[in-house]
C-alpha cells in the first residue's frame, strides 16, 4: 500500500462520480444519458428500489408484444 491508497484520499471519485465518468464517456454520449434512473428509500429498515418517474426506459411485461417505432 502507498500513500495514494489511503482510505478517503480526497483525489478519489466518489461511486456517484465514477458512474458518471463512465456513462458520459462514450462516443457521442450526453449529459442526460448519466441522470439516474433509479431512486433508492430506506422505510422501517426495507430498502425499496423504484425506477424513476422520468427514466427513459422502464422494464415491462416480457410476454406482451411491443409496437415498434421502426
Amino acid at each position: 500500500m502507498d500513500a495514494n491508497d489511503e482510505v478517503g484520499d480526497p483525489h478519489e471519485m466518489t461511486p456517484e462520480e465514477k458512474r458518471r465518468d463512465q456513462l458520459l464517456a462514450a462516443p457521442g454520449a450526453v449529459e442526460s444519458d448519466a441522470a439516474p434512473r433509479i431512486e433508492v428509500s430506506e422505510h422501517d429498515g426495507v430498502t425499496r428500489i423504484d425506477i424513476a418517474a422520468d427514466a427513459p426506459l422502464r422494464p415491462g411485461n416480457p410476454y406482451e408484444q411491443v409496437e415498434s417505432d421502426r
